[in-house]
């Protein structure tokens, strides 16, 4: 595993031992099986589509967005610092005969390394379980081309995400496994968006995703309380 400061070592072993159940749709991940498909035509719509385009997906995981955009076009590339994911992210696009590079480095590290190198660069549900997220928003804007699109998406930090991310989830609903989330890492809108505004992004979209039992998930610009996803745009320099 490359080696980062930015990481907490206790996160890595919750996800690298879920790793086997990561394409299971009815298994501890069954939430982002659910929503991938909103986040992907999120992606989709603000980068004006991804076909031929270069897109690098910041802790990746088992691979649920980037084979989603490998197969809407994208040339991706995936990274993580949970190897165990990542094996399994690899034998699924060999299985989906999808051409994907997987790479276990830290986002730091890979944006000393390819600054500049992609069209969209996202990073879903990953910055709420890391020691400092804005380390990981100046990498990924270091990344992206000018002009370039970035994309987050993470969960909200009051009362009701207390309530509906953690203890109906975790504890009521059981969509994920207990411990999942730490409601202080949770970051709210505005602190997002000053890390964006650091590194000059200008903000397209900010919406919150949403799941009623007789609808399922939806996209909800109005209401951002919980979960939420957020594109920006990087500058086009002179």
């Amino acid at each position: 595993m490359a080696q980062s400061d930015n990481v907490d070592l206790k996160e890595i072993e919750k996800f690298s031992a879920l790793a086997s159940r990561w394409w299971d749709p009815e298994g501890e991940f069954k939430p982002l099986h659910l929503i991938n498909p909103l986040r992907v035509d999120f992606i989709q719509h603000h980068c004006d589509g991804v076909f031929g385009k270069r897109v690098l997906d910041i802790g990746c995981g088992g691979g649920l967005v980037t084979e989603a955009l490998a197969q809407a076009g994208a040339e991706v590339t995936g990274i993580d610092l949970a190897e165990q994911s990542l094996q399994v992210a690899r034998l699924h696009a060999l299985e989906s005969q999808l051409t994907i590079d997987y790479q276990c480095i830290a986002a730091e590290q890979f944006a000393a390394q390819h600054a500049g190198s992609f069209d969209a660069v996202t990073c879903l549900e990953m910055l709420e379980h890391v020691p400092n997220p804005e380390s990981i928003v100046h990498a990924a804007a270091k990344l992206v081309k000018p002009g370039g699109t970035l994309v987050f998406s993470t969960l909200n930090r009051n009362f009701k995400s207390w309530l509906l991310g953690i203890v109906a989830a975790e504890h009521i609903l059981r969509w994920v496994p207990k411990g999942t989330h730490e409601h202080a890492k949770f970051i709210q809108p505005a602190e997002l968006l000053r890390m964006t505004d650091a590194v000059g992004a200008k903000a397209l979209a900010i919406t919150g995703m949403h799941f009623l039992p007789w609808r399922g998930f939806y996209l909800d610009a109005s209401n951002v309380d919980v979960n939420y996803i957020v594109a920006l745009r990087m500058p086009v320099t002179d």
